[in-house]
């Protein structure tokens, strides 16, 4: 069966989203909307730097899209900045009972614990009563800290901790607002920017750690705990998102934590640089500029480190890509799926299907 699909934003991540939903026999692309109108009126194709063009139009009309009533909107819009705002338009495409995959906000990929109770069951309760389900995932969070984790498991005999880790060098991504204002790069070091306010983590990545939680049967111990380290710059950085002058925050290593007396169980980390010599003595992937890696310390030991990069980019290209086409690839499984908010664990087995007979 074929679904219809509108992309909801053109930026780093929608652009590998149109061209992953025009990859698939089964998905067709009807709508796509855009905030920037220097879009409006662009056809996707071109958007998405295809060659070629698609024969859809983009939009900044919320209402025309809708009442295309498709089976599902990709939505990739920038959430980091307007988590609240971003969880209202969710929440008006449940109740125009369209289904929804979404990269953000990365709270709602596990909310129980994380945010209060009534906003979970407001969207459970919208898409309930229009008939649709939510899907909030990517890579992180998404499947390198909940799938990929918790299958590992079932090869387990004993577990004391589950630690999953992105390391990487952020020098090639393009996120100013992410970059600047929320990792705070580039700003004084003695200045605590948004994301390590108190608080702040266990609510981007706390849904890691009780998903993962949920997933062993833990009781996790209130609330989770915090940890960063953040470094200088040695000398003066021109990174793609941002200038780092000499002295201000240039590299970050931080973890979310649940523990179950006191012990941790289950760990989230990031280890973060700008520039790959930084902090020699963290934790370094072992090939390549970035991984995800998965520790599971218990009986037995095991390690699976996940490379990534573009066929014709570094890794930061195909962690857009990655984090687009685990949304475009459970297009068909979030439609089918029981109305309300759906995670990574409610989902049956999502794969590529289609999508080696697409490719020349």
């Amino acid at each position: 069966m074929s679904y219809r699909v509108v992309e909801w934003s053109t930026g780093t991540v929608g652009r590998h989203a149109i061209a992953g939903i025009d990859a698939r026999d089964d998905l067709e692309l009807v709508g796509v909307w855009v905030s920037n109108p220097e879009k409006v009126g662009k056809d996707a194709g071109e958007l998405a730097g295809l060659g070629r063009e698609l024969g859809v139009t983009a939009t900044d009309d919320k209402a025309a899209l809708l009442a295309l009533k498709p089976d599902c909107i990709v939505h990739t819009a920038m959430t980091d900045d307007r988590i609240f705002d971003a969880i209202e338009d969710l929440i008006s495409f449940l109740e125009a009972g369209i289904n929804v995959v979404s990269s953000g906000p990365v709270l709602l990929q596990y909310p129980i614990g994380v945010v209060p109770d009534e906003l979970v069951d407001r969207i459970r309760r919208a898409g309930e009563q229009g008939g649709a389900s939510l899907h909030v995932n990517g890579i992180d969070p998404g499947f390198a800290n909940d799938v990929l984790p918790l299958a590992m498991t079932s090869l387990s005999q004993r577990i004391d901790q589950v630690r999953c880790s992105e390391i990487a060098d952020y020098s090639t991504y393009y996120q100013p607002v992410v970059m600047s204002e929320i990792f705070g790069f580039g700003k004084p070091v003695e200045e605590t920017p948004m994301l390590f306010q108190p608080g702040v983590l266990s609510l981007a990545w706390g849904s890691v750690v009780r998903q993962i939680a949920a997933g062993l049967d833990l009781t996790l111990d209130e609330p989770l705990v915090e940890k960063f380290e953040r470094i200088p710059a040695e000398e003066d950085l021109d990174i793609l998102s941002c200038h780092i002058a000499k002295g201000t925050a240039a590299a970050v290593r931080f973890e979310v934590a649940g523990t179950v007396d006191g012990v941790p169980r289950v760990v989230l980390e990031h280890v973060t640089r700008t520039h790959p010599e930084q902090k020699p003595d963290w934790p370094k992937p072992t090939r390549g500029d970035g991984c995800y890696r998965i520790d599971i310390t218990g009986e037995p030991m095991m390690t699976v480190e996940f490379n990534h990069h573009g066929e014709h980019g570094d890794h930061n290209v195909s962690g857009m890509i990655v984090t687009a086409m685990r949304l475009v690839n459970s297009v068909h499984a979030v439609v089918e799926a029981k109305p309300g908010l759906v995670t990574a664990v409610d989902l049956p087995l999502v794969t590529g299907r289609g999508l080696c007979a697409s490719h020349p």
